[in-house]
C-alpha cells in the first residue's frame, strides 16, 4: 500500500501508525535500531529532525522504503508544444540552468 507524504505532519502520523501495526512499542523499535524510547518519541513527533539515513534505517526497522514517483505528466514533443499558439513564451533553459 502506498502512503503519500507531502508534509512533515504527515510522515509523522505515519511513522506512527507504522510501529504500532507492527505492535512495536517506542522502545521496542529503539532497541532494534540501537537508540533509546525518547529518541524514537522525537523522531515520530518532529521527523524533519533527524538524518536521512537514520530515517531509512528506521523504515528498513518498520519494513517499509521510500519509493519517489514521478507525478507529472508524460510530456508531449516539444517541438509540437512550442508551434502551439497556446503555448507559454517562456523560453526552456538547457546546460543545467533553473
Amino acid at each position: 500500500m502506498d502512503y503519500p507524504i507531502l508534509t512533515p505532519l504527515q510522515l509523522s502520523t505515519h511513522l506512527r501508525s507504522l510501529r504500532k501495526a507492527r505492535g512495536l512499542s517506542q522502545a521496542d523499535l529503539g532497541t532494534r535500531l540501537g537508540v533509546g524510547q525518547t529518541r524514537i518519541a522525537r523522531i515520530e513527533g518532529n521527523p524533519t529532525a533527524v538524518s536521512v539515513e537514520q530515517l531509512l534505517e528506521l523504515l528498513g526497522a518498520l519494513g517499509v522504503r521510500i519509493v519517489l514517483r514521478d507525478t507529472r505528466e508524460p510530456q508531449a514533443d516539444i517541438s509540437a508544444v512550442s508551434a502551439s499558439p497556446q503555448s507559454s513564451p517562456r523560453q526552456r533553459k538547457t546546460g543545467g540552468e533553473w
